[in-house]
């Protein structure tokens, strides 16, 4: 791929690009109508095209994916029955607190966005419960001129041009999509803000609801339970600190509301299909930990998993 311009467009700042292991990144500044609903936004492409195989872990945030060259011959969630998806392409994935393998034929080049889970049920204007744990194809969840978006995306090099499309369509669909139940969108900065840590009944409390009919409606809106929320959130927060390498296992059990290292180590396989210590030691490719030798080597530098 050649590179393409440094663009600028009013209001978000002009495109940077730099190379990250074997990936080439491209970011610039986040559309302000954006900001509120995202977590990451990237776009990338391979430095040279290697096929890879690598573990998708919970984020506690949804994706899209916008693939502009080769699919993902794969996507297959673990611990679920029928959990693959054949080849696909661009892609939609709601909350997850299990792991996902994803093997790439080489050559990929793509778009990635993490919204917030509240964010996400804005866009897709649909019950994120319908989502979970699922990678689903844009066009089911985004309609048929999602499709078109991607064409367009994917006919231009300029990566200014690129994200400005995507902005447009963005903006759009937020603006038309149906707002939060307040009480869940409190429910859930309590939640998040705690590190997964707050008790359900505390919260329910807080909001002025039952137990039962919080997690119906929070479950309909964000993706997961609270409680399976809540266990993703202290897995990310495991995960951050895992990687500053500043705590001991017992520590960080301690901080993150872990009974004990054993419970912290029980929760990273059931979540993350890993130890702690293989989390650490693993390289990336973006947005997953890598598992194959030919993706650990070429594709990114150490990191813990995002």
């Amino acid at each position: 791929m050649v590179l393409g311009a440094r663009g600028t467009t009013a209001g978000t700042g002009a495109v940077e690009i730099a190379r990250l292991g074997g990936l080439w990144r491209v970011t610039r500044p986040w559309h302000p109508g954006l900001r509120p609903y995202l977590r990451s936004y990237v776009g990338y492409w391979e430095a040279v095209p290697t096929p890879y195989e690598a573990r998708l872990v919970p984020t506690g945030c949804a994706t899209l994916l916008i693939s502009l060259a080769e699919p993902f011959t794969q996507l297959r969630r673990l611990g679920m029955r029928d959990g693959g998806s054949g080849s696909i392409g661009s892609l939609v994935v709601g909350l997850e607190d299990r792991p996902a393998i994803c093997t790439h034929p080489g050559g990929q080049e793509a778009i990635r966005v993490e919204f917030t889970p509240l964010g996400a049920y804005r866009l897709f204007g649909m019950p994120m419960s319908e989502l979970t744990n699922l990678a689903v194809e844009i066009r089911d969840v985004l309609g048929s001129g999602a499709g078109e978006l991607v064409e367009r995306m994917a006919a231009t090099q300029d990566w200014a041009a690129r994200f400005d499309l995507l902005d447009a369509a963005l903006l759009d669909r937020l603006a038309l999509g149906p707002d939060p139940t307040p009480e869940v969108d409190q429910a859930w900065q309590l939640l998040s803000g705690s590190g997964g840590v707050i008790p359900i009944a505390r919260i329910a409390a807080e909001v002025g609801w039952s137990q039962g009919y919080l997690i119906r409606r929070f479950t309909q809106q964000i993706g997961l339970t609270p409680k399976a929320s809540a266990r993703v959130l202290r897995f990310r927060r495991a995960v951050t600190l895992l990687g500053r390498g500043t705590a001991s296992l017992t520590e960080i059990s301690t901080a993150c509301g872990f009974y004990d290292q054993a419970h912290l180590n029980r929760e990273f396989r059931a979540i993350a299909g890993t130890t702690p210590g293989r989390m650490v030691a693993a390289r990336r490719v973006e947005g997953a930990v890598a598992l194959t030798r030919s993706a650990n080597s070429s594709k990114t530098a150490p990191a813990a998993a995002r």
